[in-house]
This record gives structure tokens, C-alpha cells and sequence, in this order.
């Protein structure tokens, strides 16, 4: 698997035929950035998909057993939801849990690892599909530009916040 070599790029790669992998690097340090993806405070500000969503639910229990819930909103009021449950916690490099769409998509296991350089940090999350069919489908509803577009707010997040007044 090819990685990122520098941010603001996305690379998306399939290590097998159930399985996409995201890799970014971001501008920022490993524990700002685990900050980013489990605390509710920040989620909703980068984790939006395209354009014209909001996220008016955010609802974290960041532990081995406990559950995430998130609600998007776009302009039309129309909502989608997902949620999941956290299997492995290992602040601040490894995050795995499981998604659920909903009752038409199956459930995936997402893995996130991050690995700080420099005080850059590289952000590789895998989804892990049942079968190489929902894979498919799934990459078929364009999840890979929703995902690069939270990627680019995420970027610009980063950007605006002081250091000391990430938590």
C-alpha cells in the first residue's frame, strides 16, 4: 500500500477485495489529531462529507464496548445516520470500531492508526466490508469524495486552532 507523502492529499488504496484503506497526512501531532476523531466537541466541525451537510448529532462513549452515534444534515433536511460500536482504544494511535448505515448496508470494521513524523501525523483508515459486493456498492455512492472533502475540512480545522486549546 502506497502512502501519503504529503498533506492534503488523500490516497485511497484496496489491500484486498473487501477492504479500502484512506491515507492522509495532516499538519498537526498525533494527539491533536486523535483529539479530532473521538472528541464531540470536534467531529462535527470537519466530519461532514460533501458540501451542505451538518452534523447536528454527535454522541461519543469512547470506550471498549461503548457506542457513537453521529446524524448529518443537508439544506433539504434530509438525514442520514451512523453508528457503531468502539472495539479497541489505544490513544493515541489505534481507534477500531464497528459502522452501521443502516438496515440496507451491512455492518463494516473500521480501523484507524496514526503514526506522528515531525510533528506531522499520518492518518490510515481501513474499512472493512463483509464481502468484495458491499465494497462495491459502498464505493459506488461516492463515499470516496465525501470522505477526501471531511479530509480538506480537517486540514483546515487544524489550522484555526491554538496551540494548548485542543481539548
Amino acid at each position: 500500500m502506497a502512502a501519503a507523502s504529503k498533506t492534503g492529499v488523500t490516497t485511497f488504496t484496496t489491500p484486498s477485495d473487501r477492504e479500502i484503506t484512506a491515507t492522509r497526512v495532516v499538519d498537526a501531532p498525533r494527539t491533536l489529531v486523535w483529539e479530532m476523531w473521538t472528541n464531540p466537541k470536534h467531529v462535527p466541525r470537519w466530519l461532514l462529507g460533501p458540501d451542505g451537510w451538518t452534523m447536528p448529532v454527535c454522541e461519543i462513549d469512547l470506550r471498549p464496548g461503548g457506542a457513537w452515534r453521529y446524524v448529518w444534515r443537508n439544506s433539504q433536511r434530509e438525514e442520514f445516520e451512523m453508528n457503531g460500536t468502539y472495539t479497541e482504544i489505544s490513544p493515541p494511535e489505534r481507534l477500531v470500531h464497528t459502522e452501521s448505515w443502516g438496515p440496507e448496508w451491512p455492518e463494516t470494521t473500521n480501523t484507524l492508526t496514526l503514526t506522528e513524523e515531525e510533528g506531522q501525523t499520518t492518518m490510515v483508515c481501513t474499512v472493512l466490508y463483509p464481502s468484495a459486493e458491499a465494497l462495491e456498492a459502498a464505493t459506488k455512492t461516492g463515499m470516496t469524495d465525501g470522505w477526501s472533502q471531511s479530509y480538506d475540512r480537517l486540514d483546515a480545522y487544524l489550522a484555526t486552532l491554538p496551540e494548548g486549546e485542543w481539548s
